[in-house]
């Protein structure tokens, strides 16, 4: 059996494509050869992915192919065209009305993207959401054959030390609180920096937030999270832009609590990496994040953001409290751990085999 991949775009630091390569590389481990084929990638990538063009030499009727499917591409002309056996992994597809006012073109993408997840009904063996919010989307949207796969996490990555320059840095008794992700409007980060800007005000001044994640394509959205924290005089936001693995593994490791207040999910990596890391969660019920959190962390219905602020600093000051979440999302961490979503993997492609 010889299982592929196709993606949009391999960007670094992405979920979509950490799991391309978490996934082929759980497939070599099992014996079964996998490529990773991509229409844009980031240079680091190079050798890793191949250019989705040039999958022809590769295709067979006897293949499976893997197409990540998050947002209108050629891409989905090339896979409907296979003669392979085809396999969609949907990650959901933010509504494009987040973006009309700061990137008008990954509006139209967004908007595209939706019509086209239409025109794959019919037209794939198997249709996968990496959650049941997913799945259920792809119901409506008329497929049949469907199922939920969970991300293919390798959490051993995360098995590694703060980089002593941060540690120097941020190691130095404030409490750190953390958001991790793509810097655009549906994150609502504007959102986590007024909560931090409640705690700070009225519960802990001695603190600080990390703000980690890629703004570029979205200066004017960054730009308007900078002045918001100029207008409420919130003191050390940090904001680390994009940054290699290694830097995100040590500002996990520096928090003392994540926050996520996104108003879109389809799955939200950062809540299972927080929880292998001991990071206590408090995360807004938007699209799939209830169902990625699996009863571990602190789930917010309301955004009332001084409530939210109160709730950070109980859990922050209350210890019992603390460790009574953490016990939690241990518990809940083993849905997603890789001998788990790999074993579940492997059975949807041999339920493909002849």
């Amino acid at each position: 059996m010889k299982v592929h991949q196709f993606l949009t775009s391999y960007a670094y630091g992405d979920a979509i494509g950490n799991e391309a390569l978490e996934i082929r590389d759980f497939l070599r481990a099992n014996q079964i050869e996998s490529e990773i084929f991509t229409m844009h990638f980031h240079p680091r990538y190079a050798h890793q992915v191949r250019n989705y063009l040039d999958y022809d030499r590769f295709s067979d009727p006897g293949n499976l192919v893997i197409y990540h499917f998050s947002i209108g591409s050629p891409v989905t002309k090339k896979f409907l065209r296979l003669p392979d056996k085809k396999i969609i992994i949907y990650h959901n597809i933010t509504p494009y009305h987040f973006f009309l006012d700061f990137h008008r073109i990954l509006a139209k993408d967004c908007f595209r993207g939706r019509l086209e997840l239409k025109s794959l009904v019919d037209k794939v063996d198997l249709a996968l959401g990496d959650s049941e919010y997913n799945r259920e989307e792809l119901l409506r949207a008329g497929f049949k054959q469907t199922g939920v796969l969970p991300l293919v996490m390798d959490f051993t990555k995360f098995d590694q030390p703060v980089l002593p320059v941060l540690r120097e840095l941020f190691a130095d008794g404030k409490t750190n609180l953390l958001y991790v992700g793509r810097i655009i409007p549906n994150k609502k980060v504007e959102d986590v920096i007024k909560t931090f800007h409640l705690y700070q005000k009225h519960f802990h001044a001695a603190s600080r937030l990390f703000i980690v994640g890629e703004y570029r394509g979205f200066e004017r959205y960054f730009s308007a999270l900078q002045n918001l924290a100029r207008e409420l005089g919130v003191k050390n936001i940090h904001f680390s832009g994009h940054v290699p693995l290694a830097e995100v593994i040590s500002y996990f490791k520096l928090a003392h609590l994540y926050l996520h207040l996104s108003e879109h999910e389809g799955f939200c990596a950062p809540i299972p990496e927080s929880f292998y890391l001991g990071i206590p969660v408090v995360a807004y019920a938007a699209g799939a994040v209830a169902e990625t959190m699996n009863n571990g962390g602190v789930l917010v219905h309301e955004k009332d953001l001084v409530k939210v602020a109160a709730l950070c600093h109980e859990i922050l000051s209350n210890q019992a409290l603390r460790a009574a979440l953490l016990a939690g999302q241990e518990t809940a961490l083993e849905k997603y751990r890789q001998q788990r979503t790999g074993r579940t993997l492997l059975a949807y492609l041999q339920g493909l085999q002849p």
